[in-house]
């Protein structure tokens, strides 16, 4: 029998996956959480498939051994579309992955022109073409990745500034292609992008709307923990970091999200 002990594992490569912890809490309040970040990987966005495909099994199969959780969310669009098989293949337990978001975005686009704003590695994955073929056949689908972005997500949630105009210039590129003028609906195909959605309605050149998975993911968690047995009050959550050099500095956006504990692995 699943002990009510036994928490719910994210992982991602920074804080970006706190976007999805943040809807899975709506959903699960009571739910234990562990939350780790491989700041000593970051940015997988402009790391190798090959890189990504070795390192990322093997953290969680780490991070498995020590916490022992009911269920595995791999909150990284990046790491998720490279590693999801292989880290399935490898781990006993249930594993989510998040998928970028074409499919709402597809049903909701009314100029039929859909962005995909993600990482370089995300949207140049295959797997982004079979969604694109699958939900949103009828669409012009533009994709543009922005590791800037990542770490500007990133440097908010150290309580640092983040200029506008820098918001502006790195999503340029994907309004500037051709249709991109007409694009209604943008898929935020990064965990990270959430965290900044704020300043990414003030800096598009006209107005978007932006659909990210973490909804669905929450809902998928609930699912597949439905009928399971869970503490009376959520215990405090443990946040796993491979470099902890940011942690003092991370530590007020971990605690905002439950995190109040933070280890190193």
């Amino acid at each position: 029998m699943m002990s009510a002990a036994a928490p719910i594992l994210f992982f991602d490569s920074g804080v970006g996956g706190l976007s999805v912890v943040a809807a899975a809490r709506r959903l699960l309040p009571q739910a234990p959480f562990v939350y780790a970040a491989d700041l000593a990987g970051f940015p997988y966005g402009t790391r190798t498939e090959v890189e990504i495909a070795g390192r990322v099994p093997a953290l969680l199969g780490r991070l498995v051994e020590r916490y022992r959780p009911r269920l595995v969310v791999i909150a990284c669009n990046t790491a998720s579309t490279i590693a999801l098989s292989a880290v399935r293949a490898a781990l006993d337990v249930p594993v989510v992955g998040t998928v970028p978001a074409i499919k709402p975005a597809a049903l909701t686009s009314r100029t039929r022109v859909i962005g995909v704003l993600g990482t370089a590695a995300t949207v140049r994955q295959p797997y982004v073409d079979r969604l694109s073929a699958e939900y949103a056949g009828d669409c012009t689908v533009i994709r543009h990745g922005s590791a800037e972005l990542v770490a500007m997500a990133e440097a908010k949630l150290r309580g640092e500034a983040v200029e506008l105009a820098s918001i502006a210039q790195a999503i340029a590129p994907l309004f500037a292609a051709p249709r991109g003028g007409e694009i209604d609906v943008v898929v935020l195909a990064c965990t990270h992008f959430p965290l900044l959605e704020t300043e990414l309605l003030a800096a598009a050149p006209h107005p978007v709307a932006f659909v990210d998975g973490s909804a669905g993911i929450a809902r998928r968690i609930a699912v597949l923990t439905e009928a399971q047995a869970w503490p009376d009050v959520a215990p405090p959550g443990i946040a796993v970091l491979t470099d902890t050099t940011d942690a003092d500095r991370l530590a007020p956006a971990l605690a905002a999200h439950g995190f109040e504990r933070v280890v190193a692995l």
